[in-house]
């Protein structure tokens, strides 16, 4: 500090200065403002709060009126049960935490207790005192005696009214009637379902395919045999042939359907369309469906060779589990037949064409236990070397 400073300076009270509103670039039409901004809303003061409702006056409890007017519509255990649920909830909970959603999201928080919403709500369960611990199915004999039963009381003229009535009255175990009619069960009822895929899938105005017609009468299977046997195009190929005209171009398709419980077929198909080859060999596979010796429905007996053209394989039986081991083409076609545990060795060419129709043909030539045994003159169990079930 300077000495030459009047001494009025250092004793004199300091003035504080007005502070500096630096005004900053505008970057929109609402004018800025330094001075600090009030509050819209005004402070509460603590005469005010007193003056609120307590949570006690809010919410207060049913008056006579409403309570006839809720015995309209729920029963006396349901009231009680309301009741109760709001004197365990204090009110004061209901004021500073309870709040309604008013959006559009809201749950359904006034819901009708009354009805049951089948979709949300639980079924009604039958009491326990229908459960019958002797009950059991009738003998035959009991079943001919209620039908003699029934023949003897019909009326003169008897009519299919009466035989439906009999059938829809008629008892199948010997006990206690209701637990026969309305089982005591804890598992919920399952939803309906239907078995005809046509009833299922049927639309109006809707013609069968000539072709699928066409199956049904060379095969003889109906239109829900046909939709379980399913197909897999294995090989496919574009074929040239030449004319004097020039070269004619079209497709080779090879397919195999097969309904994954014996039934296996194999077909080509050629056309100028890949569609129209694909489904021609579809079809032709499904016509030449033929069935598949299997052992236990899992693999086949014992081993067996095929051979076509370059292609020589061999078929080997497996325990469970083991699988199916072998090239692609074998095991789509094992797939389609049922086979779980089978074994397969090439030794020459893999041809996918002849491999396939290898496959097939060695599938065909399996011999049965029981064919072996006539033709040795020899019973099943010294054949098959088992004696008192695997024992010995």
């Amino acid at each position: 500090m300077s000495a030459a400073r009047p001494i009025r300076c250092l004793l004199s009270r300091p003035i504080p200065a007005k502070p500096t509103c630096f005004r900053s670039r505008p970057f929109h039409s609402s004018p800025s403002h330094c001075a600090r901004r009030k509050t819209r809303s005004s402070n509460a003061k603590a005469e005010d709060v007193a003056q609120l409702p307590s949570p006690h006056e809010r919410f207060k409890p049913y008056s006579e009126a409403e309570k006839v007017e809720l015995a309209k519509r729920y029963s006396p255990e349901q009231l009680k049960a309301i009741e109760a649920g709001e004197q365990a909830i204090d009110p004061e909970d209901l004021l500073y935490q309870g709040e309604l959603r008013q959006d559009p999201f809201m749950l359904n928080y006034l819901d009708d207790l009354s009805t049951i919403r089948p979709v949300i709500d639980k079924p009604v369960r039958n009491p326990e005192s229908n459960y019958d611990p002797n009950l059991r199915l009738k003998n035959e004999n009991e079943i001919v005696k209620d039908f003699a039963r029934w023949v003897k009381d019909l009326p003169p003229e008897p009519s299919r009214l009466d035989y439906m009535k009999f059938m829809d009255n008629r008892r199948l175990t010997v006990g206690d009637e209701m637990a026969e009619k309305a089982p005591v069960s804890a598992l919920a009822p399952k939803l309906p379902v239907i078995d005809d895929p046509e009833l299922r899938y049927a639309k109006e105005g809707r013609e069968d395919d000539p072709n699928l017609l066409r199956l049904m009468q060379q095969t003889g299977f109906t239109k829900k045999d046909l939709r379980k046997i399913r197909t897999k195009t294995l090989v496919t190929h574009t074929v040239v042939n030449q004319t004097r005209m020039g070269k004619i171009r079209s497709w080779y398709y090879l397919s195999v359907a097969g309904n994954g419980n014996g039934l296996l077929g194999i077909g080509e198909g050629k056309a100028a369309e890949p569609e129209d080859a694909r489904k021609q060999s579809e079809i032709r596979a499904i016509r030449a469906l033929e069935p598949i010796t299997r052992y236990e429905n899992r693999t086949i007996y014992g081993e067996v060779k095929g051979k076509v053209g370059a292609v020589e394989l061999k078929l080997m039986s497996r325990p469970p589990g083991f699988g199916v081991r072998c090239q692609q083409y074998i095991f789509e076609m094992c797939r389609l037949a049922g086979i779980t545990d089978l074994a397969a060795r090439s030794t020459r060419s893999r041809n996918p064409m002849n491999t396939i129709k290898a496959t097939f043909q060695a599938l065909k030539k399996q011999r049965l236990p029981e064919d072996i045994a006539r033709a040795r003159s020899l019973k099943m169990v010294d054949v098959r070397k088992v004696y008192y079930g695997g024992l010995v």
